[in-house]
């Protein structure tokens, strides 16, 4: 709900309040955010101070100055001497700024935000307010865009600015959202990582100056997600108070907290300002991508689901609730590049009879490609491996009842390939130096339509022949080189943006053209997983690291943001092909089972009780399916802090529950522990099969169910709940 009452604008959700106000100078003042309050005049709610050795600002019967004032989206030049969130460029060069506030408008439904992903499906009862304010320096339109999810607690803001002038006005700065918190000690919560260990939880003491994080590749990246979060001192999984940040969009981000002399905070998410400008001509609109923000007052746990039904409620292919998830079988760990029409045909028909919905041939399988070394760019299949192309491949597929899937690389092209002979120009490069290789491969200028229109019509070409299902669309490298020869000297820091934009246009268009195929993401594991590819692609593989151990960790820390649905987990061989451990064969399933489900080993070389183990694990993801899917996610133990990692599905009607445990090593001489559990109906009776007992939810809750510590290696325990009763 919004609400306009006076001077004020109350943004509502099922348990927050956002508040802002227009301030007699025109203004915009940030009044308060957090738990849910009435609509009270809050004029006497600020603490205003001129500040020392700060121009003064006389408003009423108070004086106050821009230095100390908490803003809704601030500018330089003119008092604020912190971060601003938007920074316009004259044409005098001056970098100076005032925004005042012109109009408001608030509308039913939210308007589409062109190019970019964004929350856009079943919007038509969301509010959005359009709030317009005008820079006094440059004459520069700027609105500023609040979309309300009530259900869901989260509010989505986004700016678009209207170059109304006749001048050529450089963008050098816009954030997305910015936000100014009273004096208050926060935690700076955020996900770090690398290739294979992606997204740990890291926790910074936010002290003077300012914390940030950000990315510089032209890609979100391995190292660090585009999420942050402000948690109050000791903040835990159910307690504590938490502001929740991320962006849809998978390039160059910034996420920045800064402490000013007073203590308070100001917190900022957007594009990276370091690598970015835009010069907006006349009568041209600039759009920033759309940022998230939610508050939680029930710690960390509250604001990760608030961002998972956000997500599957109205994120694009994420909220397409007629989408099936298959469970896929990779050829990749099976046989690398060593594949052949024979080889394949064998691995497919040893499938038959488990269960497996999808057979995906991956990388291998085009152009020349005997290694990495050559043919990104030649999306046609290579006949020395397939005479007689992929026909006979699709129609194996077929007759043991499966579907084909297959994997694409399309950002990116081979100094060895027919492409880039006949387009040597069409890889980001310098024509100060030659471009650099990275994996042995370049990067295609995804800027330029001519390529990006060259790229879909060869996918399209494959896609239509041989009746794929499936992709996954992999992206193996960081941009370097940055720019592009079709950009003026004074564009050329618009080329990140311009280059999502291009690979965006690409999903969009083969998702429009092909609705039956289902994309998976992938970018060397999860080095691309953000909102911005899930708005297009409803799963990312979450790690290139499959070992069932290490994924407890990842797997538990992009739970932080990203839904079990977002995710996708394969059981693999062992020895692991990443970490050389052998685990179980139950507990690769177990780790596995939360997320989207697949296999990613030679089902030939497997014994028939492994094989009968696959089937009654396709059986038991099928039917926890639906938790996976819509259910409420628990945290219930650490792996970051000990070695045990516990979670916890919860149907939205409280009937049904899953619990995975998993022992990161062994435990000898120990009683064990009990492990209460989260979300359940407290009147509901509960029984649970593993422990045949029936047990109250509310005993559940606060006594929970007894935990054994294991003696060997690497086992995991669940627990399945089913509801017989009601106290």
């Amino acid at each position: 709900m919004i609400i306009n009452k006076e001077n004020f604008f109350y943004l509502e959700t099922e348990h927050t309040s956002y508040i802002m106000r227009v301030l007699s100078n025109g203004v915009l003042q940030h009044v308060y955010y957090g738990g849910k309050i009435p609509h009270e005049e809050l004029g006497y709610y600020h603490l205003m101070m001129e500040g020392m050795m700060a121009s003064p600002i006389y408003l009423d019967d108070s004086v106050t100055s821009l230095d100390t004032l908490p803003q809704e989206y601030t500018t330089g030049g003119r008092g604020d001497f912190r971060q601003p969130a938007l920074i316009l460029e004259g044409v005098d060069g001056r970098r100076v700024n005032e925004l005042v506030y012109v109009s408001f408008e608030i509308l039913n439904g939210r308007p589409k935000l062109c190019s970019l992903p964004h929350l856009d499906v079943d919007t038509e009862k969301i509010q959005t307010l359009a709030l317009t304010m005008r820079d006094k320096i440059t004459g520069v339109s700027v609105v500023l865009y609040y979309s309300v999810f009530d259900k869901e607690d989260v509010i989505s803001r986004y700016v678009a600015i209207h170059n109304d002038t006749k001048e050529t006005i450089q963008i050098r700065k816009a954030a997305s959202l910015s936000v100014d918190f009273e004096a208050k000690e926060f935690d700076f919560i955020s996900l770090k990582g690398s290739w294979a260990r992606e997204r740990s939880v890291s926790l910074q003491t936010i002290s003077h100056g300012e914390v940030s994080i950000s990315s510089r590749r032209g890609t979100s990246g391995h190292q660090l997600n585009p999420f942050a979060a402000l948690a109050e001192k000791n903040t835990k999984e159910d307690a504590g108070e938490v502001y929740g940040f991320t962006l849809v969009y998978s390039a160059d981000f910034q996420i920045s907290a800064e402490v000013s002399q007073y203590d308070d905070i100001r917190m900022q998410v957007g594009i990276n300002p370091d690598t970015f400008s835009w010069k907006l001509q006349a009568g041209e609109t600039f759009m920033t991508p759309e940022a998230l923000m939610t508050y939680s007052a029930d710690g960390f746990g509250r604001m990760s689901r608030n961002f998972h039904n956000v997500c599957r409620n109205h994120l694009g292919k994420c909220a397409d609730k007629t989408l099936s998830h298959p469970i896929i079988i990779n050829s990749w760990e099976a046989m690398y590049f060593e594949m052949s029409d024979k080889k394949i045909k064998k691995f497919i028909e040893d499938c038959q009879g488990l269960g497996i919905d999808t057979f995906v041939l991956d990388d291998g399988w085009f152009g020349h490609r005997d290694d990495d070394t050559s043919s990104l760019g030649d999306w046609f299949v290579n006949k020395n491996k397939f005479k007689d192309g992929l026909h006979g491949v699709v129609d194996c597929c077929h007759e043991h009842g499966m579907k084909f899937g297959i994997w694409f690389e399309p950002e990116m092209l081979s100094k060895n390939s027919i492409l880039f002979e006949q387009h040597p120009d069409w890889c980001i490069h310098t024509d100060k130096a030659e471009p650099l290789e990275s994996r042995h491969q370049y990067v295609l200028d995804m800027s330029r339509s001519e390529v990006v229109d060259n790229i879909f019509e060869q996918m399209a070409e494959i896609i239509e022949e041989y009746q794929v299902s499936y992709i996954k669309w992999d992206f193996n490298r960081n941009l370097m080189d940055v720019g592009s020869a079709m950009l003026e000297a004074d564009s050329q820091r618009e080329f990140s943006h311009r280059y999502m934009l291009g690979v965006y246009q690409l999903m969009e268009r083969l998702n429009d053209r092909f609705p039956q195929v289902f994309f998976e993401g992938c970018a060397g594991g999860g080095g691309r997983f953000d909102f911005g590819i899930l708005y297009y692609m409803p799963q990312i593989w979450t790690s290139d690291d499959s070992d069932a151990i290490e994924r407890m960790e990842i797997q538990y820390g992009t739970s932080f943001v990203y839904p079990p649905s977002a995710m996708v987990a394969h059981v693999s061989s062992c020895p692991n092909h990443q970490t050389v451990r052998t685990t179980p064969f139950e507990t690769r399933g177990e780790v596995a089972q939360m997320c989207n489900y697949g296999y990613e080993l030679n089902v030939g070389s497997l014994t028939t009780d492994e094989k009968d183990m696959i089937r009654e694990q396709i059986i038991r993801h099928k039917e926890l399916e639906p938790l996976i899917r819509e259910g409420d996610f628990y945290r219930l133990r650490n792996p970051f802090e000990q070695s045990v990692c516990a979670w916890e599905l919860v149907s939205d009607d409280k009937k049904r529950a899953y619990v995975f445990v998993g022992f990161l090593d062994t435990h000898q001489n120990e009683k064990g522990e009990y492990i209460r559990l989260q979300g359940l109906e407290k009147e509901y009776r509960y029984y649970i099969k593993q422990l045949d007992i029936t047990v109250s939810g509310e005993t559940l809750m606060n006594a929970g169910v007894p935990l054994r510590y294991p003696t060997e290696e690497y086992v995991t325990r669940v627990f399945d709940l089913i509801c017989t009763s009601q106290m």
